[in-house]
């Protein structure tokens, strides 16, 4: 599996009673790890893809208003597998957050996320698996 490294954050303004004006980070933390590609793939086209699958996830990637309310922070990581046109077709959680309400976040996540960009022509599977680590901090 060949790790590719992204960076990708969104910055928020929430206002919840006591919590007015708390700024929320919600990131796709640093590493996407993908399988299913050729040797011969294009890296550009797969960290261009990778780029906007990260974009995406952090767009729709929301603070559930329990986990503010307590001021939970954690961090997910999420395997998704997705087909040739980008469509989500199986999704798991490998390492909880340590919070249910961050957790039961990632099914409501992957719904708002799918389909994702479609995969790059040059990749070699039908099929394409990636681990996604997702992350909820407060700021």
């Amino acid at each position: 599996m060949k790790k590719l490294e992204t960076n990708c954050i969104e910055i928020r303004s929430i206002k919840m009673g006591k919590l007015s004006k708390l700024m929320v980070s919600v990131i796709v933390a640093s590493t996407m790890a993908f399988a299913g590609f050729a040797t011969s793939a294009n890296a550009q086209d797969i960290s261009g893809w990778q780029k906007s699958v990260a974009k995406k996830i952090a767009k729709k990637q929301t603070y559930p208003r329990a986990a503010l309310r307590k001021e939970l922070e954690g961090k997910i990581k999420v395997e998704i597998n997705v087909d040739r046109d980008g469509n989500i077709l199986a999704h798991s959680v490998t390492g909880s957050s340590g919070h249910d309400v961050l957790d039961r976040e990632i099914p409501k996540l992957m719904k708002r996320v799918s389909p994702l960009p479609a995969p790059p022509a040059d990749a070699s599977d039908s099929q394409l698996t990636m681990v996604v680590p997702l992350a909820w901090a407060l700021q």
